[in-house]
């Protein structure tokens, strides 16, 4: 059965008495290049294990089944469990869970998974997400610290834009900085609208996350460290001096000082900063406020 034709969506919608959900981002994928791209992206191997995201009806799962040792599915939408035991029922090495990823110990699953024997290998997460969502699960899976060797997924394009820009461009933002602390971000492929059933309005892109053996900067606080990037971009069109003034306490003064003492201009913006100097301002505000 080939899963990604439109054909076979539409025999299975009618079967199974089913209707795409619009709230929850419901879109399939209806080629084949695609699914592969992702699988090779992902750069799945046979002794592996696959935690996908949504599978939906199974387009995506089914090709990841035939490359790795096993694959777990977690889909929220409990009327596609049947679905997916009807889709899948050839696949043995494939487990469907319905739950939400955000709450949803991933870690546990790899565990319980890495216990049984079911794989040798690394742990991918992949997964065609949900525009409206996509930033709160790629965020939850890095800061909750999953012990994955990579995130394979396909958001919407603007986003990924944002995600993988570096500092200087108009789409580098909070969430560029965010991500790139915790991995290395690649594009694996461009995707048209006109690949989905329904058609979205805009166009998407996969990208590969590759988890970093050791951070880029060091942290004396973690947390400070993203309040500082918070603060930057909250108030984007401000220099830093303004736009920091106040994150733990600190007065204009204080910022100026950590500024200083981190050789950067006062007058500068969030968007031209690196990690490395968003680490550095953060670790000396850390020091100011001991």
């Amino acid at each position: 059965m080939e899963l990604y034709l439109p054909s076979t969506i539409n025999e299975i919608k009618q079967r199974h008495n089913f209707e795409l959900s619009k709230s929850l981002g419901q879109n399939f994928i209806t080629d084949r290049h695609v699914l592969e791209s992702i699988v090779e992206g992902a750069e799945i191997g046979e002794k592996d294990l696959v935690i996908e995201i949504g599978p939906g009806i199974g387009v995506l799962t089914a090709e990841a089944a035939k490359a790795a040792a096993k694959v777990v599915a977690i889909e929220v939408d409990k009327r596609l469990i049947p679905i997916l035991a009807d889709t899948l029922a050839d696949y043995d090495n494939i487990e469907v869970i319905n739950q939400d990823i955000l709450k949803t110990d991933v870690n546990e699953i790899i565990q319980k998974a890495r216990e049984a024997g079911e794989f040798s290998g690394a742990v991918r997460i992949i997964g065609n997400l949900p525009y409206y969502i996509t930033t709160p699960i790629v965020m939850k899976l890095l800061e909750s610290g999953v012990e994955c060797d990579s995130i394979t997924v396909m958001m919407q394009k603007e986003v990924a834009d944002r995600i993988k820009s570096g500092p200087g461009t108009k789409a580098y933002g909070a969430i560029s900085v965010a991500v790139q602390y915790y991995c290395t971000v690649s594009k694996v492929a461009d995707v048209p609208k006109e690949v989905f059933v329904p058609r979205p309005k805009v166009d998407s892109a996969v990208l590969n996350l590759k988890a970093r053996k050791s951070a880029p900067a060091e942290l004396k606080d973690m947390s400070l460290f993203f309040e500082c990037i918070k603060a930057g971009f909250g108030k984007r069109r401000k220099t830093l001096l303004n736009s920091m003034t106040g994150v733990r306490g600190m007065t204009k003064d204080d910022v100026k000082e950590v500024l200083e003492a981190a050789q950067i201009e006062c007058s500068r913006r969030a968007e031209t900063l690196s990690i490395e100097e968003f680490a550095n301002i953060a670790n000396l505000a850390a020091d100011q406020n001991k």
